[in-house]
């Protein structure tokens, strides 16, 4: 069985005062529960840049298919010089939460984000309920507010009476 490792590292410097106002500024701007959602991100882009560094040496096939997969995720990249230079707030852009509130389903990104832990958020007809969902190009235009259920009331039977 394989063991699950972290989907993130913690900094090596904690007390850093450029790093925690950089932080600060992250996470207001993109609504963000904590800082482990930067981390997380961080590390995302930290592994797609390690993909792009091994793909120097492959094949151009191998580098036109992780150009694509790159662009069907969002990021607009045509050559290995721009994945390096990918930032978290490249990839923080691609979350559900935040093209929710870009696109106006929801007011802010908190209120998005709070839309999409109700389950008030549909991607293509499901229910997504994980704000940190990366939304893919051909998806982002299927992005809707759940409708609301009219509850029907049944009307209670009758009763009948014998007559004979």
């Amino acid at each position: 069985m394989k063991r699950k490792h972290k989907s993130f590292s913690r900094p090596k410097r904690p007390f850093d005062k450029v790093r925690i106002d950089e932080e600060v500024i992250i996470k207001k701007e993109f609504g963000l529960k904590n800082k482990t959602e930067i981390w997380k991100a961080d590390e995302k882009v930290r592994s797609i840049r390690q993909k792009a560094k091994r793909s120097i040496t492959a094949p151009i096939e191998e580098q036109k298919a992780l150009y694509a997969k790159m662009r069907k995720i969002g990021l607009n990249v045509n050559t290995i010089g721009e994945i390096l230079s990918l930032d978290k707030n490249d990839y923080l852009n691609r979350r559900l939460q935040t093209i929710v509130a870009a696109k106006g389903i929801a007011p802010t990104v908190r209120t998005a984000r709070q839309m999409i832990t109700h389950k008030r958020i549909m991607i293509n007809g499901n229910v997504i309920d994980s704000p940190s969902y990366i939304v893919s190009v051909d998806l982002e235009d299927k992005i809707t507010l759940k409708e609301k259920t009219k509850k029907v009331e049944t009307p209670a039977p009758e009763a009948t009476e014998d007559t004979q």
